[in-house]
């Protein structure tokens, strides 16, 4: 059978067109997109054969002939205004492309800048792409990623800066006649005891098939705070891959909390290494899954440093043939003495034939260490919905309010209240769609 390198000839083809139109670009940055294809040549895309992908077949987009996406922006301040809220600081990237006139930063101070990364690379090339670089990924869709690097966002926090309120990163696919693909990529580097509150809405055209691939990497200074709350309601006909990295500095804090809601077939990676020693993670997340939607989120935390802690919380809801994947990795290096990681997955499947697989890890090479790891798949409570409906509550209300005490207990996260109330709309409008039209199948409505 032929691999899947070999089906794709439409990507390279992409690939080679791009390297030629980008052929004046800076030799650094040029260097880097040629590293990436190669790797990515290298790697192939993933297929079931690997155990990091052995639930998540990504046939359907190996199928599809996806072109680089064009500098229409017809439709985006539509779907801008559709999930944009109350900020420091709205910043949008259409089809791959940081749009200005989209963007509003007057609220940011000077000691925080946000620019689009063509022209972060273009200042100066060497800096932004050695932060950018790609030793040996075994992740092909960062590797390509890497291999149409031509813009997205830059944002650096100085040292010690405080940003009031949170900046709004907002990622839009416009509609195109054909399938297309967009790369964005986003560098975060926050500065020693800097603190920023950010949050990433990624959003495309109904109806449209569209794949995007996005890389974002954030690098956090010793002290430094970030909290990056992800909002993925892309078009069902669309797919989505993400890759989240971070590298914590000594006695820093992240925090990211994420929910999925669109896309056909989504897989989010995120990859945080405490490379500080004190550092803490928290990764948070809500996933909601109907018709034949897969949804796929892997998680590694490498606590490569003694006293650091990590908390770790998915939560899922499954109905109809929807399935899911969750697997978390944690990994305590030799001398990481003191780690204290906890992780726990949990999912609801409202039908017999929804599915995930879960499959928490940990690689424990230190010996004082505390770390605990959880996973629970079922139905609701019976034993609460039983207490709920014998105090007068209709069966539907019943259900309702447990599932949304569920997912409720990751949106208390979000510190912003305007941002807590928009996504929280999202989410339970979503929830309530598929509910409605699960007990029309059931026949309770």
């Amino acid at each position: 059978m032929a691999t899947v390198a070999e089906r794709h000839e439409t990507l390279r083809a992409e690939q080679e067109r791009f390297a030629r139109a980008g052929s004046a670009a800076p030799a650094a940055l040029r260097a880097l997109r040629a590293a990436g294809a190669a790797r990515f040549d290298a790697l192939g895309l993933p297929t079931t054969r690997l155990e990091d992908w052995r639930f998540t077949n990504i046939a359907p987009i190996a199928a599809t002939g996806f072109r680089l996406a064009g500098e229409d922006a017809a439709g985006a301040p539509a779907l801008v205004d559709a999930v944009g809220v109350e900020a420091a600081a709205r910043v949008v990237v259409v089809n791959g492309r940081f749009a200005p006139a989209l963007s509003t930063l007057g609220g940011l101070a000077p000691h925080v800048r946000v620019q689009g990364l063509a022209a972060a690379l273009a200042a100066d090339p060497a800096a932004v792409t050695a932060r950018l670089d790609i030793p040996d990924t075994d992740h092909a869709f960062i590797a390509l990623n890497t291999s149409f690097l031509e813009d997205g966002l830059h944002i650096e926090v100085a040292p010690e800066a405080v940003v009031e309120g949170f900046v709004h990163l907002i990622y839009v696919t416009t509609a195109s006649d054909a399938p297309v693909m967009t790369h964005p990529r986003t560098l975060i580097v926050a500065g020693a005891r800097s603190r920023l509150r950010l949050a990433q809405s990624f959003v495309g055209a109904g109806g449209a098939v569209y794949l995007t691939n996005t890389v974002t990497d954030v690098m956090l200074g010793d002290g430094a705070f970030v909290d990056i709350v992800t909002d993925q309601r892309e078009a069902a006909t669309a797919f989505h891959v993400a890759a989240l990295r971070v590298d914590c500095g000594a006695a820093s804090e992240f925090h990211s909390r994420a929910f999925t809601l669109g896309g056909r077939i989504v897989r989010n990676d995120l990859l945080a290494r405490l490379g500080g020693e004190g550092a803490h993670v928290t990764l948070d997340g809500v996933y909601l899954g109907d018709d034949h939607q897969l949804i796929d989120n892997h998680t590694s935390i490498d606590h490569a440093m003694p006293h650091c802690t990590s908390h770790e919380l998915y939560k899922g809801i499954l109905d109809d043939h929807a399935r899911a994947v969750f697997n978390g990795r944690i990994v305590v290096r030799l001398d990481a003495q003191k780690t204290d990681a906890k992780q726990t997955n949990r999912a609801l499947l409202l039908a017999d034939t929804a599915q995930i697989n879960s499959n928490p890890q940990l690689e424990i090479f230190a010996d004082d260490v505390k770390c605990t790891h959880g996973a629970a798949v079922g139905q609701l409570d019976d034993e609460a919905m039983f207490y709920l409906q014998a105090r007068g509550l209709p069966y539907v209300e019943a259900r309702d309010m447990l599932l949304h005490a569920f997912a409720g207990e990751v949106l208390q996260g979000i510190a912003h209240a305007p941002l807590r109330a928009a996504v929280e709309a999202a989410l339970f409008e979503r929830l309530e769609r598929d509910l409605a039209r699960h007990d029309a199948v059931e026949g309770r409505r």
